[in-house]
């Protein structure tokens, strides 16, 4: 085990800065345990590693585990917001100033891991959010390794780009995940490394949107975690426009109106998104819920 001491200049939620990085419940990469701390393993540059970081009064203690354990700790800072740059942020609407001093420990993480956060929001795409955790849980416990350390029971550790690849497609089928998701992940596998190793998000952005099947809902997606940015706003998402048009305006919008509403933010477009997110205003639900799909055969 290796072990470091960091200290936030800035107030932390430790849990509210690491949530996005959760995908769903039971996921076997990330785990909150009683004591408050989060678990959260890696397929660092180093091979894998497993990371626990626990929080009180801004000090922040990270133990790590595995090959990538020194790589965990290096870029722990970036990972609970230290990149994080506020200046510019001038909430302008009433719902946007109470969720900010709500939740004034939220801060946007940054991973450097491109396609450990493509892999989830492919598998995410055009589907309700339950089906794509089933999958993600289903890939990572049936091809992923388990966590080096003491972590929690059933943690493991994101695949190799060349086991994504290697995936049959009836396992792809096991898992929930149809054909198109399927292809769009195995070929950007092939891409990996240099996805990793695009510096900036509009690199990133610019070669993301280049490989088949990945549009602007998805880049964001990614980049909001791997680069932390603050300002890629998820256009295209199913529930975000309305959400963020009834909680400023008290009416729905679509896509181009959410980026309307939110251009006086720009540089935080995503930092406002997922205030209001959490500001809870939410427009009233019209129709039944669309239900997750299960169409495996075993």
């Amino acid at each position: 085990m290796k072990q470091r001491e960091w200290r936030s200049d800035r107030p932390l939620d430790l849990g509210l800065t690491l949530q996005p990085l959760r995908h769903g419940g039971g996921d076997p990469a990330w785990r909150r345990t009683a004591d408050g701390a989060v678990w959260r393993t890696c397929r660092t540059p180093e091979g894998p590693g497993t990371l626990r970081a626990a929080a009180r009064d801004g000090q922040v203690t990270g133990a790590a585990w595995g090959p990538g354990a020194d790589w965990l700790l290096e870029t722990l800072p970036a990972l609970l917001g230290a990149e994080d740059d506020v200046s510019g942020f001038a909430p302008e609407h009433e719902a946007v100033r109470r969720a900010a001093k709500r939740h004034e420990g939220l801060r946007i993480a940054r991973t450097f891991r491109v396609f450990e956060s493509l892999v989830p929001a492919v598998l995410e795409q055009k589907v309700v959010s339950d089906e794509a955790w089933r999958a993600w849980r289903w890939l990572l416990r049936r091809y992923g390794e388990p966590a080096p350390g003491p972590a929690p029971e059933g943690m493991r550790v994101f695949p190799e780009p060349e086991v994504w690849r290697s995936i049959p497609s009836w396992d792809w089928h096991r898992a929930g995940a149809e054909a198109v998701r399927a292809r769009t992940i195995v070929n950007a596998a092939r891409y990996a490394a240099r996805l990793e190793a695009t510096e900036g998000s509009a690199e990133a952005d610019r070669l993301l949107r280049a490989l088949p099947g990945i549009g602007v809902w998805t880049s964001a997606e990614v980049r909001q975690r791997s680069h932390g940015d603050a300002d890629a706003v998820s256009v295209g998402d199913y529930h975000l426009p309305s959400l963020v048009g009834w909680a400023l305006t008290g009416r729905r919008a679509d896509d181009a109106g959410m980026l309307r509403l939110l251009a006086p933010y720009r540089g935080h477009r995503h930092r406002v998104s997922r205030l209001l997110r959490l500001g809870g205003a939410r427009p009233p639900a019209h129709g039944p819920r669309m239900s997750p799909r299960d169409y495996r055969s075993f």
